[in-house]
């Protein structure tokens, strides 16, 4: 190796190297150097002097010219091994590399000699160097001493030689190396920390309604500890009816699965008030406002009755439901759509979409259709093709759905899909599943003709003696009740799934009966207690359109 270059830029060498050229005193007298001092009158700072005053070197000062290279090398903290040849015969390895390997054998080949190089695949990497002329580096790999190295490769050329060599120089990375470890493995266990929250956070099994058939899949995005917000949840509200519900905290982390565990919960109390779904929605923006200010949430709030055969739904800035039906062509619910929960000052308002037996509805976040590169237009459209050629049970068309929108394991955002399917029912199936109504006409008259027609139905649906006598008695209260304290138009229904018997009365007044203790010598105000001690569950509920529904169910098995 050669210092003449870099000892040009030492201090002191421009002085010697002047002398040397004769600009030393001249014979008639002048003024060694005077151009040079001449030049330095502009402000420049003259080279430090190296030399004592006498002109001599200082003591122990050596000529860098007279280094060896081996002897710069051998003092170099970092691993140096000289390779040459297409088969890297070994030329040199400095102390370093000698005491974290062992010697080498000279003029060996590096396949042989240096088979560290081998296990971390740095002989490859050889090979392209010599080709190419042009340095690589391989980094951050561990040899068989359990440290980890950065290997940067420089072609080196050797006069006399086609192929010239490889200069190797291994930095050793090892405390990096395991300090990113540490953070890698903190991030995995932070992740794993949130990810395992926000599952508990989710239903840990869907309900599954008489008339429905649900499949719901949550995949967290990314591989960093932030999970975002996604939810959804199956309720299911008596009378055959079922709330259907879904949506995303914006952000990522700890605090948005947080934020989206208090509005799952909401939900579910606010839903047991059977409440219409636009109702639900403004009940949830004033929470959401109360949680945190800064926190925006999307949902939709939807309610399936099979009584009616339709969805209704309520949106506070949510997609749009997808709805296939028997025919397979899908629909997308349009408005209403009302802003995010939290904004508020918004009246949300409640729309409906047919749900009848052979349909399948699916509700997703924005991590399904949304991608920075394509318009969300065009991943809802993708997913209405995929939705509209998908088949089978719910799960099957929920695994084709994340497989059409190319959700993998490395997405980078959170994924909840819920798809809910309406079954056609044929044969025997479909015997286990009738309904009856009468309408209510008349006064005095209307409770015996309701006794009569729910004992011929339920006979004519098989069903056993005594539970028969249960539902005609249930029915007779509840007729009794309306007939009492609302008003007309009053309509029975029954109705029959594999599961269950409900039992429901309508009228047109809006005030909700309540169970209350009876006393001894009060002549009315015990049909409610009757009905809720004789069937499995009662309740009630306002309607859409004015008045309210009272029911009760009976369990089949």
């Amino acid at each position: 190796m050669n210092f003449t270059r870099w000892s040009a830029r030492l201090p002191g060498t421009q002085r010697r190297a002047a002398a040397r050229a004769g600009t030393g005193p001249s014979p008639d007298g002048a003024t060694p150097g005077r151009e040079a001092q001449e030049r330095r009158t502009d402000g420049s700072v003259p080279a430090a002097r190296a030399e004592q005053p006498g002109g001599g070197s200082r003591p122990g000062a050596a000529a860098l010219d007279d280094l060896a290279v081996h002897e710069v090398l051998d003092r170099v903290p970092a691993l140096v091994a000289l390779v040459h040849g297409t088969d890297h015969r070994v030329a040199y390895v400095n102390a370093a590399y000698t005491a974290a390997f062992g010697p080498r054998t000279p003029g060996g080949a590096a396949r042989d000699q240096l088979p560290e190089l081998v296990e971390t695949g740095l002989l490859p990497l050889l090979d392209q160097v010599l080709r190419s002329a042009r340095p690589r580096t391989l980094k951050s790999r561990k040899v068989s001493d359990g440290r980890c190295y950065t290997f940067t490769c420089t072609p080196v050329a050797v006069e006399g030689e086609r192929h010239g060599g490889v200069l190797v120089f291994a930095a050793d990375v090892t405390d990096h190396a395991e300090a990113a470890e540490r953070l890698r493995a903190s991030e995995r266990r932070q992740r794993e920390t949130a990810v395992t929250l926000q599952r508990s956070l989710l239903p840990q099994e869907l309900e599954q309604p008489d008339d429905l058939r649900i499949a719901a899949t949550y995949h967290p995005g990314g591989t960093e500890a932030a999970v975002g917000g996604d939810w959804y949840d199956v309720i299911t509200l008596g009378g055959g009816r079922t709330a259907l519900v879904i949506g995303d905290v914006m952000g990522r982390g700890v605090r948005a699965a947080a934020v989206m565990g208090q509005l799952r919960t909401a939900v579910r109390a606010y839903a047991r008030l059977d409440l219409p779904p636009h109702e639900v929605l403004q009940l949830l923006d004033g929470l959401a406002s109360e949680i945190d200010a800064n926190q925006i949430a999307t949902c939709v709030y939807a309610v399936h009755d099979p009584n009616e055969g339709r969805l209704v739904y309520a949106s506070a800035g949510h997609l749009p439901i997808l709805v296939r039906d028997a025919e397979g062509e899908v629909v997308r619910t349009e408005e209403p759509t009302g802003p995010p929960l939290g904004a508020g000052g918004w009246v949300h308002a409640s729309a409906s979409v047919p749900l009848t037996p052979g349909s399948t509805a699916v509700l997703y976040t924005d991590g399904l259709v949304e991608r920075r590169d394509k318009d969300l237009d065009e991943g809802i459209t993708a997913i209405e093709r995929a939705l509209a050629g998908a088949g089978g049970n719910p799960q099957v068309i929920c695994d084709r759905l994340m497989r059409s929108a190319g959700v993998t394991a490395d997405h980078d955002d959170d994924v909840a899909v819920l798809v809910v399917q309406h079954p056609e029912r044929t044969g025997a199936a479909a015997d286990l599943f009738r309904h009856a109504e009468l309408e209510l006409l008349g006064g005095a008259e209307a409770a015996p003709h309701a006794r009569a027609f729910t004992s011929g139905v339920l006979a004519s649906w098989r069903f056993p003696a005594d539970l028969c006598d249960l539902g005609v008695l249930a029915a007779s209260e509840l007729v009794a009740n309306s007939l009492q304290h609302g008003v007309p138009p009053m309509r029975l229904r029954l109705r029959r799934t594999d599961r269950r018997l409900i039992v429901e009365v309508t009228d047109a007044d809006d005030h909700l009966p309540r169970r209350r203790r009876a006393e001894p010598g009060d002549e009315s105000g015990r049909g409610i207690a009757i009905v809720a001690t004789i069937s499995s569950s009662w309740g009630c509920r306002r309607t859409p359109g004015g008045g309210k529904a009272v029911w009760c169910e009976f369990a089949l098995r």
